[in-house]
């Protein structure tokens, strides 16, 4: 258990505690299913949140998204000081978000769950629609949030059949980072690429400057990786994993983005990280990469040279990026005095002051309008403006495809898929084709007898 350093009253302390493995010895490629009556999740009644009193323990499964250990330990202490009644426990229920929700899978069918669990944005949907989520329309006004100061596009992301099923918290896009003294030993413009054809222009550049990289650019691979950013490739080419409920996994578009991106590795110009990408970046491994926001922190910290970052490229048919990262929910199971002080705590993450401190500390985006106002924020952006690039790429934002974040396997079956076609050499068409199969039956066995039109 992590406590803090300075003296803080016996109720309302925020503990970090480690969770045991239950749960984390099901296959890290099998999801949970969507089949309906396994946990019993059923048709909420209305809840009369006036005559409820909070809960005095508040459970909180995460992975510490983005080594927030220290943010946490943060909140403990603001929380105890106007929360001295509710004690809110910390506890590590995985390394990252798949182990965390099959933690939670298994722990739907008994006793032992959290009131609130950190759900990615490729896990909640099944969730909600089996009903073992809490919804929050109500909710969260009861507890006093401020459901209006939230991105309004970020709190879309947990929106289904007219309810509210999660709230953002660690939110993040995709952003492209370059190593500045390389671009300028390439003789390259202090920028990203505005297109995937400059880039494309630039590849051979980097590749001849000397630099000492292993590769001008760094490929993710991984579930919440190689899928999730790649995206961004295939719409800029017109196309989509899926157009709603319909699976276009293996269209001409997707199949064309596959080989495009295989041609970076055929002709020299990238490699695919053994681990992390942006790790790699950040120890002068690669002139360039895509990764996550919340990459951001740990790259400043640990890179030598001067960093730059910029919005993703485009593509022939615009220039797109998805969202990403995770958000809190509430179990259906828990009691109402339970869901309420749940809600009491996510009340708390919601303030601007909270939203903007887990920001500054993590590089992941505000998730409140207010924070991103804020004048803490705003200090930010002035001393290190690279903080502001995921903000402002919001403006490029698009829906992710119903094939990646809503039918179950769909992320880990376009990650095997761009890995065939990356590390193996695999022909695009078979893996693609392969991916299309495995997500199709997905949908028609799990999602289409329950979904709503």
């Amino acid at each position: 258990m992590i406590t803090s350093s300075s003296p803080l009253p016996r109720r309302g302390v925020l503990a970090l505690a480690g969770a045991g493995a239950v749960g984390l010895g099901l296959a890290a490629c099998s999801g949970p299913s969507t089949a309906a009556g396994e946990t019993g999740g059923a048709e909420q009644a209305k809840t009369d949140w006036s005559g409820v009193t909070p809960a005095d323990t508040v459970t909180v499964w995460t992975n510490h998204p983005g080594k927030s250990q220290a943010v946490e330990e943060e909140f403990l202490a603001r929380f105890a000081k106007t929360n001295p009644d509710i004690t809110v426990e910390f506890v590590t229920a995985g390394a990252n978000y798949d182990e965390i929700s099959q933690k939670f899978q298994a722990a739907l069918t008994g006793s032992d769950l959290p009131d609130l669990v950190l759900l990615s944005d490729v896990w909640w949907f099944r969730y909600a629609l089996n009903g073992q989520l809490a919804p929050l329309g109500d909710l969260l006004p009861a507890a006093g949030v401020h459901v209006g100061n939230y991105q309004p596009g970020l709190l879309a992301d947990y929106q289904y059949d007219d309810q509210q099923w999660a709230v953002p918290y660690c939110r993040s896009t995709p952003v492209f980072y370059y190593n500045k003294a390389h671009w300028a030993a390439a003789g390259l413009p202090d920028r990203g690429p505005e297109t995937w054809s400059e880039f494309e222009q630039w590849l051979p550049k980097l590749q001849a400057a000397g630099t000492g990289a292993q590769a001008p650019y760094g490929l993710g691979k991984g579930t919440g990786n190689a899928s999730w950013i790649h995206q961004n490739l295939i719409w800029g080419r017109g196309g989509a994993l899926s157009e709603d409920w319909t699976m276009t996994v293996d269209s001409p578009e997707v199949l064309e983005a596959s080989d495009y991106l295989r041609s970076f590795i055929t002709r020299g110009w990238a490699a695919v990280s053994s681990s992390d990408q942006a790790s790699d970046f950040g120890a002068g491994l690669y002139s360039s990469v895509i990764g996550s926001t919340g990459s951001l922190s740990g790259i400043l910290a640990g890179a030598a040279f001067d960093v730059g970052n910029a919005f993703l490229p485009g593509g022939p048919a615009g220039r797109f990026t998805p969202t990403g990262g995770a958000g809190f929910a509430v179990p259906a199971k828990r009691s109402p005095e339970q869901q309420l002080a749940a809600a009491t705590f996510l009340k708390f993450l919601a303030e601007d002051d909270n939203t903007a401190y887990f920001s500054q500390n993590t590089g992941y985006m505000p998730v409140t309008t207010g924070a991103v106002d804020s004048g803490p924020m705003q200090e930010v952006y002035a001393q290190t403006p690279l903080f502001k690039t995921a903000v402002d790429q919001l403006a490029n934002v698009r829906k992710q495809d119903n094939a990646r974040v809503f039918v179950p396997g769909g992320d880990q079956s376009t990650v095997t898929a761009w890995e065939k076609v990356m590390l193996q050499g695999a022909p695009s068409a078979e893996a693609w084709g392969t991916a299309q199969d495995e997500i199709q039956r997905s949908y028609e066995t799990d999602v289409a007898p329950l979904v709503k039109a």
